[in-house]
């Protein structure tokens, strides 16, 4: 528990500086205010799928137990991968077109990896819940083991 909610925690601050760099940084390099870029969008992914899902997670965690199952720790470790990868593409197309040059092939590659990993992450984390939800009774699947 004491790792989810240190994470969540960690992802609020990098969540909230990452809009002042946004902000900062499309002003030092006179952006056009309303202009698309992706540092917006690194702001709102670190505070929804870091701090917000991490403590949702962290109450299933007090209520379910899910870090009983071995399937938990391969959770958080994906999971956190792909918030990290995904919002480090973010902010790094959203620089760059910031500073007026284009991203590449290889930004939408590292991203996409970023977005199987988080789908991977929420996978396992289901799965984490399914066999709690089983050992605990609330759902009845005899062929699932907890």
């Amino acid at each position: 528990m004491k790792k989810l909610f240190y994470a969540a925690f960690a992802y609020m601050l990098v969540g909230v500086l990452s809009g002042l760099f946004y902000r900062e940084f499309t002003k030092a390099n006179d952006f056009p205010s309303g202009e698309f870029t992706q540092l917006g969008l690194a702001h709102t992914h670190l505070l929804t799928l870091g701090f917000i899902v991490l403590l949702i997670v962290l109450v299933l965690e007090k209520q379910f137990t899910l870090s009983r199952s071995k399937l938990f720790g391969w959770f958080f470790w994906v999971y956190n991968a792909g918030v990290i990868v995904t919002s480090a593409m973010l902010i790094w197309h959203g620089s760059l077109t910031v500073l007026g040059q284009e991203g590449n092939g290889m930004i939408s590659g590292i991203a996409g990896l970023g977005h199987i990993l988080l789908t991977a992450g929420m996978v396992l984390l289901f799965l984490c819940l399914r066999r709690a939800l089983v050992r605990d009774g609330v759902i009845n699947d005899p062929g699932v083991a907890a």
